[in-house]
Parts: structure tokens; C-alpha cells; sequence
């Protein structure tokens, strides 16, 4: 199964970095490519384990995402429940760790894991797939950079921790 990482130093606590991974709506779209759309589904008001995410990517694909950690500062992880036709499974798992010595710092590590459908194609699709992933990946977490020095992400995450 092919994994796919990227990692970030970011200047601010693992408490802040966590809290700008995890916004929702126009404060998301400011920082995050990725998306079009997103929301928690069934209901849920807050990310938790267990909580569903339905997710528009920003070429029109869609998939619903469950959450199967959630550990703030420290971790978040997800699973595709149901997705594009070509990928079998989809997972990952983003740490936030403080840069030992400098505390107002933080190690970003976002990592993936996918395999293909058809199994007869998969060979050749998660190649492609891993470029395809890797560079997604990367531009995404250079956003989250970004939206780590954005005034208007920090002070939404300030205002929802008072």
C-alpha cells in the first residue's frame, strides 16, 4: 500500500497548529487547496472519533470521511468510507509534535496510505496515484503553513478556544 508524507514547521504551539488543521467553512478555505467544500455530517457540531466528513475536492470529487482518532494537540486520523471509484482504501493521520527547543513551534507531519481499484490496474494507478497524492499533499500543507501566519485563521481559532 503506498504512503505518501509531508511535513511542515509551523510558528505556532501544537495547540494552535491542531485547531487550524481542524476549521470548517470560509476560515478553512482561506488556508486549505484542497477543498471546495466541507462539512460534519449526521448532525455533529465538532470533530470527534467517529464523526463522519463529507468533503468536495477542489476537481469535483467527493468522498465521506470518518474520523477513527482524534487527540488534540497531538493527532487526527481518517478513513474514506465511501469515495471515488479507483481508490480501494484511503487513510491519514496528521501529528502536530513541538519543536523540541522552541516551544512556539511545531512539526506538522501529514501522511497518507491508498491502495487502487481494480486490483489488476493497481500497480500502474498507485504509482500515478503516489505522484498525483504526494504533490496534493505537499501544496496542502503549504497552505496550512500559510494559514498558520494568517491573521484571519488566528484569530478564529483564538476566539473559538475563549
Amino acid at each position: 500500500m503506498p504512503v505518501v508524507e509531508s511535513r511542515c514547521v509551523v510558528p505556532v504551539s501544537a495547540e494552535v497548529a491542531f485547531a487550524v488543521s481542524q476549521t470548517t467553512g470560509s476560515v478553512r478555505l482561506r488556508w486549505d487547496p484542497f477543498i471546495r467544500r466541507q462539512h460534519l455530517m449526521d448532525g455533529a457540531t465538532s470533530p470527534a472519533k467517529g464523526v463522519r466528513t463529507f468533503t468536495v475536492q477542489r476537481f469535483g470529487l467527493r468522498m465521506v470521511s470518518e474520523y477513527v482518532s482524534y487527540r488534540p494537540p497531538s493527532n487526527v486520523g481518517m478513513k474514506m468510507t465511501k469515495g471515488s471509484w479507483f481508490f480501494e482504501r484511503l487513510g491519514g493521520g496528521w501529528r502536530f509534535t513541538p519543536v523540541e527547543g522552541d516551544p512556539g513551534s511545531t512539526l506538522a507531519v501529514w501522511r497518507y496510505n491508498f491502495s487502487c481499484k481494480p486490483r489488476w490496474l493497481a500497480p500502474l494507478a498507485e504509482r500515478i496515484g503516489a505522484v498525483i497524492l504526494q504533490r496534493d499533499i505537499d501544496r496542502r500543507i503549504r497552505g496550512f503553513a500559510r494559514g498558520c501566519e494568517d491573521p484571519v485563521v488566528l484569530a478564529h481559532v483564538a476566539h473559538s478556544a475563549a
